[in-house]
């Protein structure tokens, strides 16, 4: 089948592969543009780009698409079958839309209606979901409101956070996507439209929203720290200044009773406390300004007292 596929991260990358495996002819790939990256500004190339030189495919970056005259014109010209759109990042026009007899196909990273938008991986976890998925659909004009065609899960591990789910949605999407081309080509697969009412929202993350509230529960402060890995993380304060949770477990309800925020230690280890009685071990952090360190590391350099309060 003759395709244009659009893609910009690392998660998009195993579509584009199998694609290529399953013997489809990608016409152009599209990804947004190279950006400056890291604290050296040094420009970065998107990985689907780089993918697509290694496979030797033709690749375009346009700044924008909606009213892009060039760009339309070149796609018109290739005439696809059927546009493929994985973490492109960009909102598809209706001409866009239009254009290929196939459709617009799109491989979302959950279980459609739910958790709709940029962050479905990151929100799933951080909601404390047990199973997630992808659902492959066709593009519509709205906010991941289209058709969907298939739909597969997998369950998140207790221990999952955002960036080690993502590559396991990444496969699971790519094989989705070849299985859902290989049948709309033979006309044996039919789409179903959402639910609309049983919709949910995984909207773009802010770096507020890693901010540590400990009137929540434990487990909710563990699932929004495992949620919104790397970025924006869990963060907090102590003694005035920033401090980063990278790792923390939650103890089963009544095991330490700490007031919110307030930290305790014993022996080696820091506790703080968090909402209905429960609390939370924490077993790496960064303070403002220094490397990841262990607790009984942050014990010792800090010299933390019991009693003090995070998040003051």
């Amino acid at each position: 089948m003759d395709v244009v596929f659009c893609g910009t991260p690392q998660f998009a990358v195993p579509t584009l592969s199998a694609l290529v495996a399953a013997g489809h002819n990608v016409r152009l790939v599209v990804s947004q543009p190279d950006r400056l990256s890291g604290r050296g500004q040094q420009l970065a190339v998107p990985a689907v780009k780089q993918r697509a030189l290694e496979l030797k495919l033709p690749v375009v970056q346009p700044q924008s698409i909606k009213n892009n005259a060039e760009f339309r014109a070149q796609l018109e010209k290739l005439a696809p079958q059927s546009i493929i759109v994985v973490a492109y990042g960009r909102i598809i026009p209706q001409w866009m839309i239009d254009l290929p007899p196939l459709g617009n196909l799109n491989a979302h990273a959950s279980l459609l209606p739910k958790y709709r938008g940029a962050a479905p991986i990151q929100w799933a976890i951080a909601n404390g979901e047990t199973v997630t998925g992808v659902t492959t659909m066709r593009i519509d004009a709205g906010l991941d409101t289209g058709d969907m065609l298939l739909q597969s899960e997998i369950p998140i591990a207790p221990d999952d956070t955002a960036a080690t789910l993502s590559p396991k949605l990444s496969e699971l999407g790519a094989a989705l996507m070849v299985e859902a081309l290989q049948r709309l080509e033979a006309g044996k697969l039919t789409s179903t439209p959402q639910d609309h009412s049983r919709a949910t929202l995984a909207p773009i993350l802010k770096k507020e929203d890693g901010r540590i509230d400990f009137s929540r529960t434990a487990q909710e402060i563990h699932n929004r720290l495992r949620g919104f890995q790397p970025w924006p993380g869990a963060f907090t304060t102590f003694r005035e200044k920033s401090l980063t949770i990278s790792s923390a477990r939650p103890l089963p309800p009544g095991s330490e009773l700490i007031p919110p925020g307030r930290i305790r230690l014993l022996e080696s280890k820091l506790f703080v406390g968090a909402a209905h009685d429960t609390s939370l071990e924490v077993l790496e952090l960064q303070p403002e300004g220094k490397k990841k360190m262990s607790a009984a590391d942050f014990i010792n350099g800090y010299n933390p007292k019991s009693g003090e309060s995070f998040g003051t």
